[in-house]
């Protein structure tokens, strides 16, 4: 998506070679260029402001190439564990253009991975989960580019949320607005005492609307959610854990990881677990809590229906019998 220009003030025939310089640069003739070290093109240069659209995609391609999101696989007794690494350092972790498409191709690729039992969502930046959104991008969006990316976002949330497997977010430090919002999409929530979460849109003249609006009151009742939103309220771990927002909360430790590693931990719970049987739990319980208890009823019996003849739970049974630790191969 691409940032809105500034208009080109100047004579037609300005405004013709630049349209034609532009032309040529995007088939691979290069016939004036923004230079790199951020100076004034020459004299007689067709001039490119740095708001106008050729150098935002200059910068767009140059950012792409960045990776601000990556993929981790653990290893040994810890193999199924898929960790999902935020990395954007400058930004905090800020959901531009490159950080959202990096991250909807992690998801893309994992949902269709039967090898992974658990995934865990972390940050490498100090003290932040995720900042919420890239206010430096949205800035420069019109109204409708702004509208169709957030709803991208939304889409994306949705995603991260229908992931087969369970997911788990590590909040070891600010996850505000989007950041939030992300954690929010996530099955169960880890967060250091000292971490800092909140739908704070309002304070900036909108609302939650990556999914937050939605999924927060159905974690801490409406009226609690309502109380969130629109004072913009941030909130502790300790603080997060007593009203359902998170899971677990521990103690921030030296390292600054206290939440990952409790992440960790708890996904090691779930590992041992059969692989299947775990995301058709998953399923019963998203679907069935949408719909009214009759149907959720049907939902549970479709998905236990899936889970009888598979060899998991006859090896479930087969290690009941003999006294000995299961050997689930998700099959």
């Amino acid at each position: 998506m691409t940032a809105v220009g500034h208009r080109l003030v100047g004579p037609r025939w300005v405004w013709r070679r630049w349209h034609s310089a532009v032309s040529r640069t995007s088939h691979g003739r290069h016939s004036y260029q923004i230079r790199q070290n951020g100076s004034r093109p020459a004299e007689g240069d067709v001039p490119l402001t740095a708001c106008g659209r050729p150098q935002h995609r200059r910068q767009h391609t140059e950012a792409s190439h960045r990776v601000e999101v990556e993929l981790k696989r653990l290893d040994g007794e810890d193999g199924g564990i898929v960790e999902v690494v935020m990395c954007r350092f400058k930004a905090r972790n800020a959901m531009g253009h490159v950080f959202v498409s990096q991250l909807r191709e992690l998801v893309s690729t994992m949902s269709s991975d039967s090898s992974i039992r658990v995934i865990v969502f972390r940050s490498l930046v100090p003290g932040v989960f995720c900042a919420g959104a890239d206010l430096k991008e949205r800035a420069l969006m019109n109204n409708s580019e702004s509208d169709l990316f957030v709803h991208g976002l939304r889409s994306l949330m949705t995603q991260i949320a229908s992931l087969p497997m369970p997911t788990i977010a590590a909040i070891d430090g600010f996850a505000l607005g989007g950041g939030l919002e992300l954690a929010l999409a996530c099955d169960l929530r880890t967060a250091a005492c000292s971490a800092q979460m909140g739908l704070i849109e309002t304070t900036r003249g909108l609302l939650p609307g990556a999914g937050g609006s939605q999924r927060l009151p159905r974690m801490v009742g409406v009226t609690l959610a309502k109380e969130l939103i629109f004072t913009g309220k941030r909130v502790g771990g300790q603080t997060a854990l007593e009203m359902g927002l998170v899971n677990r909360a521990v103690e921030q430790n030296p390292t600054g990881d206290a939440a990952y590693r409790e992440a960790l931990s708890l996904a090691r719970e779930i590992l041992p677990q059969a692989p299947f049987a775990v995301q058709m739990a998953k399923e019963a319980i998203n679907k069935g809590i949408e719909v009214d208890i009759g149907s959720a009823m049907a939902i549970e019996r479709m998905c236990y229906a899936r889970v009888i003849p598979t060899r998991d739970r006859q090896e479930g049974m087969a290690s009941f019998i003999e006294k000995r630790p299961p050997r689930y191969t998700g099959e």
